[in-house]
């Protein structure tokens, strides 16, 4: 069975935006290598919305050899986006989740293929709610914002994870590689 991997980037006091990160060379490598290791993303509207900064990028190339790749890695791998407001996507690679974020995770989860990726906060949250996060890879910029939102959000219930390894970035940013530690009845 397919893993479903939770990738995203925080900043040092816990706070999820795309924006407030330092991203350089190494770690768009990184991403890029995630995404052509994974067969599918799953984002929400508003991540969606983000990500669709890369796309000019494809016609119009910047010259600078990780953003490009990386461009072409989140334009190639397919997207599954869930929205309640999106009606119709121009982004060959994206479609619309067809229905409810649990059958559809689990549907691709007994498909054949590689890891599933989830990119946006909020389905990080539902799913974590759902136990079908099986592995986190947080990437923590050394940065503070002091205000923004938290990704651990609205959790009621205490998970315990374990921690697999880490990776430093020489710009300073740390991955870390956590799973869930489910509960044995």
């Amino acid at each position: 069975m397919r893993k479903v991997i939770a990738a995203f980037n925080m900043t040092l006091d816990g706070f999820c935006d795309h924006t407030s990160g330092i991203p350089d060379e190494e770690i768009h490598k990184h991403y890029t290598d995630l995404l052509n290791e994974s067969s599918v993303i799953l984002y929400g509207r508003i991540t969606y919305e983000l990500m669709e900064y890369w796309r000019p990028y494809i016609k119009n190339p910047s010259g600078e050899e990780s953003m490009d790749n990386f461009a072409s890695a989140i334009d190639k791998i397919p997207k599954v986006i869930f929205s309640n407001s999106l009606r119709k996507l121009d982004w060959d690679s994206a479609q619309l989740a067809d229905g409810e974020l649990i059958d559809e995770v689990l549907r691709l989860k007994h498909q054949i293929g590689k890891d599933i990726l989830v990119g946006s906060r909020s389905l990080i949250i539902q799913l974590l709610k759902l136990n079908q996060i099986d592995q986190f890879q947080l990437c923590v910029y050394p940065v503070v914002v002091g205000q923004g939102l938290p990704l651990f959000e609205d959790i009621s219930d205490r998970i315990v994870l374990k921690l697999l390894k880490t990776r430093t970035f020489s710009g300073g940013s740390v991955l870390l590689y956590y799973e869930p530690i489910k509960a044995i009845d």
